[in-house]
């Protein structure tokens, strides 16, 4: 399955993601992971507030950092995380609970809201990039999701 997310994910890539509890982070952290080529099994870091998963292949990215910062209660703690240097070694962040870090990590992120649809299984994505290097991608990322889209 490696792939399947779009290839212009690099080392240093933040992706910031907000959701009520049961609304499928993790169901989107384990998808997302499996898309980059994490082989291992994805899960919540809620208790851990870090984990790092190896990325198979030849790529750039080498390493899916997810961290979950519901517990935090500070920009400090976000800080003593220290997802900026885990990111700088060929990784990519997948941030739960990334709104309360948007203005850290957000200057250049693209942040990613999960909410329930219509019906049980149903899920509304909606993505937003923000800096000169997400806006400069936005065409290609979001050329594969236009036959998914439903509003602008």
């Amino acid at each position: 399955m490696a792939g399947a997310v779009p290839a212009d994910w690099g080392p240093g890539d933040f992706l910031l993601r907000a959701a009520a509890v049961g609304a499928g982070k993790t169901t989107f952290a384990q998808g997302f992971g499996a898309g980059l080529g994490v082989t291992e099994p994805v899960t919540s870091p809620t208790f851990t507030l870090v984990r790092q998963y190896p990325v198979d292949g030849d790529g750039p990215v080498r390493t899916l950092v997810h961290a979950d910062l519901w517990r935090l209660d500070h920009l400090h703690e976000i800080v003593d995380l220290g997802l900026g240097e885990l990111v700088e070694d060929g990784a990519v962040a997948l941030v739960e609970w990334g709104d309360a870090a948007e203005a850290l990590l957000g200057a250049d992120a693209l942040a990613v809201a999960l909410e329930a649809g219509e019906g049980d299984h149903q899920r509304v994505i909606t993505l937003r990039p923000s800096g000169e290097g997400w806006l400069a991608r936005w065409d290609a990322l979001r050329g594969p999701l236009v036959r998914w889209q439903v509003a602008s």
